[in-house]
């Protein structure tokens, strides 16, 4: 086995009264998608913004690539990056102009050659002088992921990559990270409440409830593991449950 490039021990993270996340712990190893779940306000936000050093856990460790976070997040962060369906770019902007700026501040090497690459491999050649704001959501998912892909990222972070896409471009968009997955060996975090998504692009889940892991696995394990046919009906039923019970889980 590979060495893990993402360790995190009894995360813990309190906003005031609530607590966001409780005691999590896990591991990802290099190559591996992993996909994070459970319905909102399960502790997913919170542990991703964590990671991307967003927001500062209460208490307990998390480290990457072998280096605690906080002293060296910049570093860290320079060898990550980040895709959200829910994060635009600047609207205005066109779309090589946005990706100009992204791998400048990323200091990418022959940017123009790795861009012009990116939006070959996403098969967005065309929208390169469109004005951002115009896109579909399609084309919007596919040009915030070429962003993300500027710096060859080591740990990609993905928030609902394929949320209101048509099933025709989620299709494309999950073979494409599969793709990217295995030539780069690129490790992924994936959040999505897609459970098609997960069972066909994932190695390993982490299913979330009230802050705690209540399950972790290979998909059909985590099925298994609850007496399910899908993991959909998994998440369904973690959903409608609320708290789940240790011996219910076994």
């Amino acid at each position: 086995m590979t060495e893990p490039i993402v360790q995190v021990e009894h995360l813990r993270k309190e906003f005031k009264a609530t607590v966001a996340v409780a005691d999590v712990s896990f591991e990802i190893r290099r190559g591996e998608i992993v996909g994070l779940l459970g319905a909102n306000g399960a502790g997913k936000t919170t542990t991703i913004q964590v990671l991307l050093g967003l927001t500062t856990p209460t208490s307990g460790r998390v480290r990457i690539f072998g280096q605690d976070f906080e002293p060296h997040r910049v570093a860290i962060l320079q060898r990550c990056n980040f895709s959200s369906a829910y994060t635009g770019l600047p609207a205005n902007l066109k779309v090589w102009e946005n990706l100009l700026i992204f791998a400048k501040l990323y200091q990418v090497k022959n940017h123009r050659q790795k861009t012009a690459e990116l939006l070959d491999l996403l098969e967005i050649t065309h929208l390169r002088r469109q004005i951002t704001g115009t896109l579909s959501s399609g084309e919007a998912t596919r040009v915030n992921l070429c962003k993300a892909l500027l710096n060859d990222p080591e740990l990609l972070l993905l928030d609902e990559p394929t949320a209101s896409l048509d099933p025709n471009i989620a299709d494309k968009v999950r073979k494409l990270l599969r793709r990217v997955q295995r030539e780069r060996g690129i490790s992924m975090i994936y959040t999505s409440h897609n459970m098609l998504d997960v069972e066909e692009i994932c190695d390993q889940v982490i299913f979330l409830n009230k802050g705690r892991i209540i399950a972790e696995g290979t998909p059909q394990q985590v099925v298994t593991q609850f007496q399910q046919k899908t993991l959909e009906e998994v998440f369904i039923q973690v959903a409608r449950s609320g708290d789940v019970l240790e011996e219910d889980a076994q």
